[in-house]
């Protein structure tokens, strides 16, 4: 199986207590494409400038990433900027430059309709509906959101919620959506609005899932060291979803490998900036990491 995901391809200026890097590679789409090119095709379409090197293309191109999506168009590249405390918790974003992303209306080709598993990325709710209505062949369809779209366009982003399978957000957006500040109660309302599979990052804290009338929860993996968070939620999408791809399933255990295969990506991630954790894996790698997360959450029978 392959993906189809849509989102932003970016640079990323970054600061955090451990070091900095200025127009770093970065956007959903790139470590969503990368995380989840370690388990399955994944076909990208997004929006770059023609400041957008050849070279970031080839790095997704060396990782089996269906690159044929993505548009060139004249004006700079989507740009972000941020700081990060000294607990890695919380970011203040310095600067947003949309430019060529401003305009992006993604476009899916008569192949890439056919994909059976589509993953849509944090953009506007209607550029995500407009995806979704050129699908022809869907069997799992799973997107991200922020506060800024459950602020300015809630009827949206409730039209979108009502025809996807899967949502992935942070646990601040699970309690704004919800309207409530307990995370059970806040699944048992986002389940009404559509998904049945609700996935809620919590950070360095974890991640949350919900699922047919299921909890799961996998402990954030504990690292010696931690360097950028940024991306590190798109990389534990890509892995998640990635997963449930490769193996063609979504019931209850299938979820939960998902959940501990995304967390597994995401604390390579953070170990490096920019996308410097993702690239140099291998499948031996990810396993030891896996069977480490199986070891740190298991305590035999009562």
């Amino acid at each position: 199986m392959s993906i189809v995901v849509v989102g932003s391809m970016a640079f990323d200026t970054v600061k955090t207590p451990y070091g900095e890097v200025e127009n770093a590679l970065g956007g959903a789409a790139t470590y969503f494409s990368l995380a989840g090119s370690y388990f399955c095709p994944v076909r990208v379409v997004a929006v770059i400038g023609d400041d957008f090197g050849d070279e970031h293309l080839e790095l997704l191109q060396r990782h089996g990433v269906d690159t044929a999506g993505i548009e060139r168009v004249e004006g700079p590249s989507f740009r972000w900027g941020g700081e990060y405390s000294l607990n890695l918790n919380e970011r203040t974003t310095l600067f947003t430059e949309l430019n060529v992303f401003e305009g992006f209306n993604p476009k899916l080709s008569p192949e890439l309709r056919q994909s059976p598993f589509v993953f849509l990325a944090n953009i506007d709710p209607e550029l995500q509906m407009s995806v979704l209505k050129q699908v022809d062949n869907r069997e799992l369809v799973a997107c991200d959101t922020m506060n800024f779209w459950i602020e300015g366009k809630l009827d949206q982003l409730h039209a979108l919620l009502d025809d996807i399978d899967v949502l992935v957000i942070n646990d601040d957006e699970a309690r704004q959506l919800a309207g409530t500040y307990n995370l059970v109660e806040a699944a048992k309302r986002i389940h009404q609005m559509g998904p049945t599979v609700l996935v809620i990052k919590r950070g360095e804290h974890g991640v949350l899932a919900f699922f047919q009338d299921e909890m799961f929860h996998a402990p954030g993996y504990p690292l010696k060291s931690v360097a950028d968070p940024t991306g590190a939620g798109d990389t534990f999408a890509g892995g998640f979803f990635g997963y449930l791809a490769k193996h063609g399933e979504h019931g209850p255990g299938a979820i939960r490998r998902a959940v501990v295969v995304g967390s597994v990506m995401a604390s390579f991630c953070v170990e490096k900036f920019s996308v410097d954790g993702l690239v140099d894996l291998d499948q031996r790698e990810i396993s030891m990491r896996y069977r480490a997360f199986q070891r740190l959450t298991d305590f035999g029978e009562f």
